[in-house]
Order: C-alpha cells, then structure tokens, then sequence
C-alpha cells in the first residue's frame, strides 16, 4: 500500500517506522515546510494518507486530501466542532475519512470497558462518576479528544450525568474531567466511581506512541478502497 504521511513530528516518524515494517510504502512526507506537495504527484499517487498534526491546520489538511482523492486517516483532536463539514464532504460527495480520537487497541478494548461499566454504574446512584487524563507538555488540547470519547460514553449511559466540564463541577449533573499536561507521558486515562462506601477505578496507561502508531497504520489498512465516513467501530466489532 502507498502511505503519504501529512505530519512528521514524533508520531508521524513513529507511524513511517512500523508501516514501513509492515511492507508497505512511503510515497510523500508533508510538514510544515512543504505544503505545496499537496499537489504534487506523489501525493495524488497515495492509497491513503495518515494525518498527525495540530487542531489549526487539519481541516485545511483533511479538504486539500479530499480535492486530491486521497483517503485521509485522521487522529489530530481538538478541531471537532467542523466534524459535520467533514460527514458532509463523504455523504455527498463521496470522499473517504477515517477519524478517531485514539488509535490504540488498547484504549479502544478500554472504551468498550467504559460504556459496558457505565451501563452497569446507571443503576447505582450513589456512586459519583469523575475523570483524570494526564498527557505530555506538547498537547495543545484539554480534554485530550480519547477524555471527550470516554465522557460521551459515560453520558450515553449514565442518567444523573449531563454534561462534561473541565476541572469542576458545577452541579451534580456535570462529570468533571482534570487534565494534567506534565513531561513526556504519552496518555493515561483514569475513570473513577467514587462513594462512602468504596472506589471503582478503570484506568489505561500508554507506555510509549508505538500502540497508537500500529493502530493508524492498522486503521489506514482498512480504509483504503473504501468510501465514507468511518471509526474504530468500523474496524473492531467489540
């Protein structure tokens, strides 16, 4: 398969590492420094394209793919509010894009744990519901975009919980979510049931960018030949 990387930090070098591994092949490298080669043929030449970069520049990104037909394999946060542009873009005009909030297996084991333990926590109210994510000093997101997925679960599920908040709670009815940004820690989502009574934790702790890395080049895998507007649901049936 033809990779074109749209991002080479830490993660996009990690991604080239394990598709190279995989067998399959790097056709364009796009950064900061050379954005024209959006339009170069190289680019166009791509079976899928995996984008790592920044909440700014990533709607940009996902539309020059499109324009390009090339399928786009997103896991940048923090741009969701133009996620309906985006749905639009596939239903009706055919364009192909793999979004989640987080590429990891494991983290996507974990956010079925989640949903599954909040159907079960529904029918204890005495238990309050509450989160912690702690991420490197380089995210310029809080809540991570893995934290909003875990809330949203929480709060499909979970009568007594409305909303999510940052930091506090207003009202009971809110799930507060603390994010800590502190040195090189790749991602740790906590999830706690607290009462008088006892402690319910869930926790998933990455150790390193390679899991989230095999879980992109997994997904863009998946999503080459197809169309639509796709998730992690799409690719594990959990």
């Amino acid at each position: 398969m033809k990779i074109a990387l749209i991002g080479y930090g830490k993660m996009g070098k990690t991604i080239e590492k394990i598709a190279l591994e995989r067998g399959h092949e790097i056709v364009s490298v796009i950064d900061v420094s050379n954005p024209e080669d959006f339009n170069s043929a190289a680019f166009k030449s791509a079976d899928v394209a995996i984008e790592f970069t920044v909440p700014s520049t990533a709607l940009s990104n996902y539309m020059k793919c499109f324009e390009a037909n090339v399928p786009v394999v997103s896991g940048t946060t923090g741009w969701l509010d133009h996620m309906d542009e985006v749905k639009e873009k596939c239903e009706k005009e055919g364009k192909t894009f793999f979004y989640a909030s987080n590429y990891s297996i494991g983290v996507n084991i974990f956010f079925a744990v989640n949903s599954y333990l909040a159907r079960i926590m529904n029918n204890f109210p005495s238990y309050n519901v509450r989160m912690t994510e702690t991420h490197h000093i380089h995210k310029l997101d809080a809540p991570s975009g893995t934290a909003i997925t875990l809330a949203e679960g929480i709060l499909e599920h979970v009568d007594r919980k409305e909303r999510w908040v940052l930091e506090t709670e207003e009202k009971p009815t809110d799930l507060a979510i603390h994010a800590i940004r502190e040195g090189e820690v790749p991602g740790i989502h906590e999830i706690i049931y607290d009462s008088e009574a006892d402690y319910i934790s869930i926790k998933h702790d990455a150790k390193s960018r390679a899991g989230f890395a095999l879980g992109a080049v997994v997904a863009a895998e998946f999503t080459a030949g197809k169309k639509g507007f796709l998730g992690m649901k799409d690719l594990f049936k959990f």
